[in-house]
Formats: C-alpha cells, sequence, structure tokens
C-alpha cells in the first residue's frame, strides 16, 4: 500500500476534540445521509471521512504451462491398431463311396493346419444355404454330342434347384455372354437355357472366361460356387494356366465345381482309333485342370459317361454345397503380407489319433475331407 488512511483519521478526531467546545454551541445541522456508497456517516460530526477506495487488486498469476514433450525430429504421432484375422474353412465331410455328407462331427474331431503348424479352433457349425452360383457352360461349335451333353446336364441341374436359390447362366466361345444374372425366378433360368440351340463360334476360351466369373463374382457377398459344364479345353485365351491358377489362389469364398461332357464320345472315339495321340493329350489334359480348379477351392470334379448319372452328380452337389462344417480359427501367422497360406483338415478321435468310420454292419468305410487347400492373406493396405 503506498499509504495508511490511520494517520490522517488519528489527527482528524484530535483536531476534533481539541475543538469540540468552542463549536458545540455554534454546531451546523447534521447533513443528511449520503446515498452514495463513500464511506461511514457520523452523526455528531459534520466531517465525512471518505473509506478509501479500493484498489483493483490485480489478476493471479496464470498457472505455468505444462511442459509439452516433443517427439523427436521425424517421429510423428502414432496409434497402434491390432487387426487379427478371422480364417473361414468351409468343410465338407462325404463318403467316398456314395458321396453322402457325413453329419454329426463336433469340434473336438477337426484339426486344421495352416503351413504345418496346428491351429487353435474357434468354432465348427454345420450350416445349411441356399445355393448362389453360376452356371459356367461351354457353348461352342465343336461337336454336336458336347453341346448336347451340356445341355442335358444344365436341364438337370435346372430341376435340383430351389426357390432360394440364385443362379446366374453364362455361356463362351470365343467370348464371354451373361444369358442372365443372378435370380431366384425359375422362369427366366429355363428361358436362358433354352436359348442354347445354335452356337456360332468354335473357339473355346476357358481361361478367360472363368477369369472374368471370378471377377464378377469378388463383388458379390457370401459364399459362391461356380457350376463348369463344358470339356475343358481352352484354345486362345489371353490368360495363362499360370495366371488363372494365382488368380482361384486368390478369390475368396468361391468354390468350383467341374462336370466333363463328351465323355462317351472320347472314348468310342478313342476305342476305334479316331482320335490321335495329341488330341487325347489335351483331353486329359483339360480333365487335369478341371480337377485342379475343383480341388483348390473344395469343390469337386465330375466326369459322368452316361446321362443317367446326372441326377447322382448334381444329388452330390446339392449335398456337399448345402451341408457343410464351417470351422473358424485365428491364425498363428498374423502377418498381413499377401502370402498364400496352405490349409489342411483332419478328422481326429477322442485320442487324437485319424477318426475311423464304421457302417452298421461294423465294417470300416472310407470318406474324404473336402475343404480349400489354401488361402492368401490380406495385405496391410487392405
Amino acid at each position: 500500500m503506498p499509504f495508511s488512511v490511520r494517520p490522517l483519521l488519528t489527527l482528524t478526531v484530535a483536531t476534533f476534540l481539541m475543538t469540540s467546545v468552542r463549536v458545540q454551541a455554534q454546531q451546523p445541522t447534521p447533513a443528511p445521509p449520503s446515498t452514495d456508497d463513500d464511506g461511514p456517516m457520523q452523526q455528531d460530526s459534520p466531517i465525512v471521512v471518505k473509506k478509501k477506495q479500493q484498489e483493483t487488486e490485480a489478476p493471479p498469476p496464470p498457472a505455468p504451462e505444462e511442459e509439452k514433450i516433443k517427439n523427436p525430429k521425424g517421429l510423428e504421432n502414432y496409434s497402434i491398431h491390432v487387426d487379427v484375422p478371422v480364417v473361414t474353412v468351409d468343410t465338407s465331410v462325404v463318403l467316398e463311396k456314395t458321396r453322402q455328407f457325413v453329419p454329426g462331427l463336433k469340434k473336438e474331431n477337426f484339426r486344421v493346419y495352416e503351413d504345418g503348424e496346428e491351429q487353435t479352433i474357434d468354432s465348427v457349425r454345420t450350416v445349411q444355404t441356399p445355393i448362389t452360383a453360376v452356371m459356367l457352360l461351354e457353348f461352342a461349335a465343336n461337336s454336336w454330342y458336347f453341346i448336347q451333353d451340356m445341355r442335358n446336364t444344365s436341364e438337370v441341374l435346372f430341376h435340383s434347384l430351389k426357390p432360394e436359390d440364385y443362379i446366374a447362366v453364362v455361356t463362351y466361345d470365343m467370348r464371354t455372354h451373361i444369358l442372365t444374372d443372378f435370380t431366384q425366378d425359375k422362369r427366366v433360368t429355363a428361358e436362358a437355357l433354352n436359348s442354347l440351340t445354335l452356337p456360332m463360334m468354335s473357339d473355346t476360351n476357358m481361361f478367360d472366361a472363368l477369369s472374368e466369373t471370378i471377377d464378377r463374382l469378388s463383388r458379390v457377398e457370401g459364399r459362391k460356387y461356380i457350376l463348369l459344364i463344358g470339356t475343358g479345353r481352352d484354345t486362345f485365351s489371353r490368360n495363362t494356366l499360370d495366371s488363372i491358377l494365382k488368380k482361384i489362389k486368390n478369390s475368396q469364398n468361391i468354390t468350383i465345381f467341374t462336370i466333363g461332357t463328351g465323355q462317351l464320345v472320347r472314348e468310342l472315339a478313342d476305342s476305334r482309333g479316331m482320335m490321335g495321340p495329341i488330341t487325347r493329350m489335351d483331353y486329359l489334359q483339360a480333365d487335369n485342370e478341371m480337377k485342379t480348379f475343383a480341388r483348390m477351392t473344395g469343390g469337386q470334379a465330375f466326369f459322368p459317361m452316361f446321362q443317367g448319372a446326372l441326377p447322382d452328380v448334381f444329388a452330390q452337389i446339392n449335398d456337399s454345397i448345402r451341408n457343410q462344417y464351417m470351422i473358424t480359427y485365428r491364425p498363428t501367422n498374423r502377418a498381413q503380407d499377401g502370402t498364400y497360406r496352405k490349409i489342411k483338415v483332419e478328422l481326429v478321435d477322442a485320442e487324437g489319433r485319424p477318426l475311423r468310420m464304421v457302417d452298421e454292419k461294423g465294417k470300416q468305410v472310407k470318406y474324404s475331407v473336402i475343404a480349400r487347400e489354401g488361402y492368401t492373406a490380406r495385405h496391410q493396405v487392405e
């Protein structure tokens, strides 16, 4: 404080006491009370001691700023995000003799290996789902018998469909032709199949047709199927066998079933010496390729000799598609490096030994475990 009001007040009061007797007879009328807030009012004295106006208190000093810790130069802020992938393996267990689906298996009966390392299975459940499939048909002017086989096969497949199934019809010769998109309207599907009367070209670019179909199915959610019906031969595709195998490896949730056509005609021509060694090799290579496409994706390949075998073929396909075990696990290799991981599924008993199955008579029966051979891991940027 620069000065105090106490000395001034003391002096004023002392002067008042010394002169109070002289001025007592001449004391004036007291002044009216002050209406402002100047200070206290003395009733017996005309002296008003004004209250010293308070000085404006200085604002409190600001709190010290927290010390900011800066990252080293070149190191930006970052967050940690852990993405644990979940792998789903659709597995079908069928008897080798009858191709009948084996129900009733438990989680403890399955073993899953990824690149040779056993994985911990999260869940195993049986699912029954409708079919979302593309009928990919070879329709080329190479042989009337092959065309007739394709038409008969597609017709039997059509009659095995259920109302809730989604089916698209695509044909291929030198190019791919979409006859109908996915639909549940069986009349639309029947009209598309009935339109296959007169092929225009004899070339069969199967690799290109399969590649385009996989690309289209990649935009469809859920499990999808390709039912490839044809000889399996390829003439002038831009895609090579290596490139189409790579695309199949990288495909997600796509299973391929293949049905070969013209088997009876080939056998008759070969037995009569009408098929040269080069042609025979071409057909055998085509059969092997169709088997590979199916095996890589967990599907099956069929080469029926007679039309009477077609209902059983599609009964097995229906049984395999509509009844499956869905196995999920979190891989121990969590690197998102885009590499191809091989998968192997086995069945074991309660003691960890290979599972044995017997029929009603106690005779051991053979079975097959059908699953994808592998999958491609995600890339870090996905």
